[in-house]
């Protein structure tokens, strides 16, 4: 509101219409007010924070939908085949491939990727159309979930080794149950319960944490939104675009709060 061009007239005016000649305890119980009613204020461009997130937060949630696939399928797949083989060639071999995963950030994967692919070899769009379909968003899902897909790998395949030296298993391949009803029906389930309270942890952090992978693939998303907020100085967007990721985040952990009665029927809850 300190501008050299601002005239003291026009700064009061933008302060009233901002609600910023209010106290902050008024400002804070209005702005709370007016997002139970679905009003995250304006930007400073004029354009409703509730346009941005209904353009913005669909294109996430694909962006989302398709890591979190890549966690399931290859993460949980590798974390079971290493777990069982726990000690042999291929167990080191996912090992060595999951620490080079986690040492290379996101950005560093994604550039790479996009020159690569994008660029040099012309398999992928460079940059995903404003559309940003399921089909397109193949890449940029996997960049996303490279590094979570590493952690989902290892905290499976260590679950896995765990739980395959229990009692109940060994008790269950005493009675000749076939190999695979033991995997699927007793370790298996037992041993996802870690595995899902990661994942359920991490819908929030790849929604609000996909900036780099946005701004390398120019998609325009939550991440996106963001960090236009943050560089324009767009306090409303921010505050609201955070107040919905807050909530998503609480909504994924209760989802797997009651996943874990579908996984260990000895959870009940009251």
């Amino acid at each position: 509101m300190r501008g050299p061009g601002l005239r003291p007239g026009h700064r009061a005016r933008l302060k009233q219409e901002f609600g910023l000649d209010k106290p902050v305890w008024q400002q804070y119980l209005t702005y709370m007010g007016n997002v139970f009613t679905g009003d995250f204020g304006t930007a400073f461009n004029g354009q409703p924070v509730t346009e941005l997130m209904a353009n913005a937060f669909p294109v996430t949630i694909r962006l989302t939908v398709v890591a979190i696939l890549f966690e399931i399928v290859i993460g949980i797949s590798l974390g079971v085949v290493t777990g069982l083989k726990r000690g042999r060639p291929v167990d080191t071999t996912v090992l060595l491939l999951t620490l080079v995963v986690l040492s290379v950030p996101t950005f560093v994967t994604g550039l790479l990727i996009q020159l690569l692919l994008g660029v040099k070899w012309g398999w992928i769009k460079p940059a995903v159309s404003p559309e940003a379909t399921f089909d397109e968003l193949i890449v940029p899902g996997l960049v996303l979930a490279s590094v979570s897909l590493a952690y989902v790998t290892r905290l499976t395949r260590t679950s896995i080794a765990e739980n395959k030296r229990a009692d109940y298993v060994r008790t269950a391949v005493a009675k000749g149950l076939p190999r695979r009803r033991v995997i699927s029906r007793h370790l298996l389930r037992n041993s996802l319960i870690p595995v899902v309270t990661f994942i359920g942890a991490d819908v929030g952090a790849l929604m609000g944490g996909a900036i780099a992978t946005e701004r390398i693939f120019n998609i325009h998303g939550v991440g996106y939104q963001l960090y236009q907020g943050i560089v324009r100085q767009s306090t409303q967007t921010v505050v609201g675009f955070v107040t919905v990721l807050v909530l998503v985040f609480l909504l994924a952990n209760l989802i797997v709060d009651l996943l874990y009665a579908v996984l260990d029927p000895r959870i009940r809850y009251a």
